[in-house]
């Protein structure tokens, strides 16, 4: 069977190095199970590897893509049949930009009816991030502030609500006025507005005189290194992303700063777990997601897969409002 996929043979900037291509699906093996996509997000983690960030670990050609959600179709000799015509999460194996993946049934996650395949497909990267930053990185108490720029990112939303759940506060850094009431209502303590105040002087006003406990930098460079003096002597610096294209200068926070830099990577959390915690981990996730606690802003356009290249574009731009999907 053939079925179409999105490659890349080189590093660049996505709109030159893409290419649609057919690929043969091969005999399922073992326990691989075949998943027929419906719905895959387009994640800025999705994108900085296509440019060549992480050239030293990436094998070309490639296929882009994280996470989304499909239905399985097939299934190899050791997998339980039982999952044909089951909606999943095909994860840690074959990107996901493309019409077919095959991934390994143990690692699958299924998906409840109740959760539809917008919100499934979103279900890995940001979520999982947020909810392990937040109950085994930093282990945030109930009395604590945490300061995060990019807060009205995908991600930053999402640290706002589990602040709801556990009870710590969320100072809220953003560029634009326009989303503070929107943030505020979502349930961050506080909203800063870079564009029109210095973050560390409203940090330190609010907070004060004492400093954020611990931050979350998804954007990198100079933005990151104002987030980190923003924090307290002792707190805790996370850098977890790199929006600005540009890494926070870690020489210069260590040198001048009493907090403590970390650098939080999903994947090695996904090296150091079990199987069982794994699934236990999604299971808490999608529980806050089938409950309402947590949610997600509604897409602002949709393409088909062969238009991945308009897609990214329409991703990088400022007409985007919220996520895109391939579908």
């Amino acid at each position: 069977m053939y079925a179409q996929v999105v490659r890349y043979y080189q590093f660049g900037d996505p709109q030159n190095v893409l290419k649609v291509e057919q690929r043969i699906i091969e005999p399922l093996k073992q326990d691989e199970i075949l998943v027929k996509m419906d719905a895959r997000p387009i994640n800025p983690s999705d994108l900085i590897p296509i440019r060549g960030a992480y050239r030293h670990r990436i094998c070309l050609p490639a296929v882009p893509g994280y996470e989304g959600v499909g239905t399985v179709v097939e299934i190899g000799p050791l997998a339980s049949s039982t999952l044909i015509g089951k909606r999943v999460l095909p994860l840690r194996g074959e990107g996901t930009w493309q019409d077919y993946v095959i991934s390994r049934a143990v690692l699958a996650i299924e998906v409840p009816d109740q959760i539809n395949d917008d919100a499934a497909s979103r279900l890995y990267i940001n979520p999982i991030t947020a909810w392990v930053i937040c109950t085994e990185t930093l282990k945030i108490t109930s009395d604590q502030v945490l300061l995060v720029n990019a807060a009205n990112s995908s991600i930053g939303r999402l640290f706002i609500q589990l602040s709801s759940l556990f009870g710590f506060r969320v100072i809220a850094i953003i560029r634009h006025t326009r989303y503070a009431e929107e943030l505020l209502n979502l349930g961050a303590w506080y909203v800063i507005d870079s564009s029109r105040m210095s973050i560390y002087d409203a940090t330190m006003s609010v907070t004060n005189g004492q400093g954020a406990d611990a931050s979350i930098d998804s954007i990198g460079g100079l933005d990151g290194f104002e987030l980190a003096r923003s924090t307290r002597p002792g707190g805790t610096f996370l850098a977890l992303g790199l929006l600005s294209g540009t890494q926070v200068d870690w020489a210069r926070i260590s040198k001048e700063l009493s907090v403590h830099p970390q650098l939080f990577l999903l994947r090695h959390w996904i090296q150091q777990i079990s199987l069982s915690r794994w699934h236990d981990t999604f299971e808490k996730v999608i529980e806050l997601v089938q409950n309402g606690q947590l949610n997600f802003t509604a897409p602002t356009e949709r393409f088909a897969l062969h238009c991945v290249k308009e897609a990214v574009q329409f991703a990088e731009s400022n007409k985007r409002t919220g996520k895109i999907l391939l579908v």
